[in-house]
């Protein structure tokens, strides 16, 4: 699971159809988690270009964490173009 967005990162540099992908799954008091968005060049890379650390509501009856992560990140208007890859 992960998606595919175009990426323009503080330097400048822009990144067509950048790899992302949730790692690094916490879960506080059963109600919140957070989680790292990492973006590659593509799904072959071993090191990210870019990430950020991201919170949302974690809903202990719903799918499985990493996937309630990636459909926070398809809320957020920066991630509006993102595909599913």
């Amino acid at each position: 699971m992960a998606l595919s967005k175009t990426i323009t990162i503080n330097s400048g540099l822009v990144v067509d159809d950048a790899y992302i992908r949730v790692d690094s799954v916490c879960i506080q008091e059963k109600s919140l988690m957070q989680f790292l968005a990492q973006a590659y060049k593509d799904n072959n890379q071993r090191h990210p270009f870019w990430h950020v650390q991201m919170s949302c509501p974690y809903d202990i009856t719903g799918e499985n964490p990493i996937r309630q992560a990636y459909l926070h990140l398809k809320t957020l208007p920066e991630f509006a173009n993102a595909v599913d890859c």
